[in-house]
């Protein structure tokens, strides 16, 4: 079972242009989908602007943004460095890689049915660590439930992405290993709302928070990070600008909230 493309059954009674068109559709809707976030929200025009903006205190060169570039693909995106709480990261990458994995594979086994071994196992390897990665979080790390006491089932609106990601990836594998055509049907309907909702999920995050961590690096390397004021009090000039003045002489571990200890006080 697990080295037979499962979408090579479906030949019989659904033509492989329409699960083609079908795949090649939901291409668009993301596409269009982070576009249109991206004009909604401002992100691009905040990004051009802030990157012309004449408070530079050194120019940098094109070698020095190459390496802020591979050093923002390998830390903070293959790597998730922004996140600092190891239990985070690790299901973050989990359902991260396992989503790479599993649409990938879907892909290509969409396009070329007849492909079996290889591509039928990463398949199933990313669905798995979809699902170990994205129920570990719902029930166990999101902020409302690990540090708020708050039931795993409360659903709200931010929650559109990791579930309808979920539903998808959970009825897909269970199809796959059931066959029943009321299980594809609902999957269908899961990934059509995961790739159709992009404009009101965050979806749309995965190709933003890129950007966002590479538009860092390069304020840090030009100097335009120094009109804004640092995380730290050491610095007598940022300790002047603090906007508390009873904050100013507070000790240095002060603040750290859940970086000093887990917040399970409910």
């Amino acid at each position: 079972m697990f080295s037979i493309n499962p979408f090579a059954g479906l030949a019989a009674s659904i033509p492989p242009a329409v699960m083609q068109t079908y795949v090649v559709v939901m291409i668009v809707l993301v596409a269009a989908g982070t576009l249109f976030d991206i004009v909604h929200k401002g992100s691009a025009k905040y990004f051009f602007s802030n990157w012309r903006k004449p408070q530079k205190k050194k120019e940098v060169g094109v070698g020095e943004l190459v390496a802020i570039g591979v050093k923002t693909a390998v830390v903070d995106v293959l790597a998730s460095g922004e996140f600092c709480n190891a239990k985070r990261r690790v299901a973050h990458l989990l359902t991260m890689y396992g989503f790479v994995l599993h649409v990938v594979s879907t892909v290509v086994m969409v396009f070329n049915l007849s492909v079996d071994s290889m591509w039928p196992h990463l398949w199933w390897i990313g669905g798995l660590m979809v699902l170990a990665g994205g129920y570990w979080f719902w029930f166990f790390i999101r902020a409302d439930v690990a540090a708020e006491g708050n039931s795993p089932f409360r659903v709200m609106h931010a929650d559109l992405f990791i579930l309808s990601l979920l539903a998808s990836v959970t009825l897909g594998l269970l199809w796959a290993y059931l066959q029943s055509t009321v299980l594809f049907v609902l999957y269908v309907i899961a990934t059509t709302i995961l790739f159709g909702s992009v404009p009101w999920s965050k979806f749309a995050h995965m190709f933003f928070k890129p950007a966002a961590a590479f538009e860092k690096r390069v304020s840090e390397a030009n100097g335009t990070v120094q009109n804004l004021p640092t995380l730290s009090r050491d610095d007598p000039e940022q300790r002047e600008r603090h906007s508390m003045e009873l904050l100013r002489d507070a000790p240095m571990d002060m603040g750290l909230g859940i970086k000093r200890e887990a917040p399970r006080h409910y």
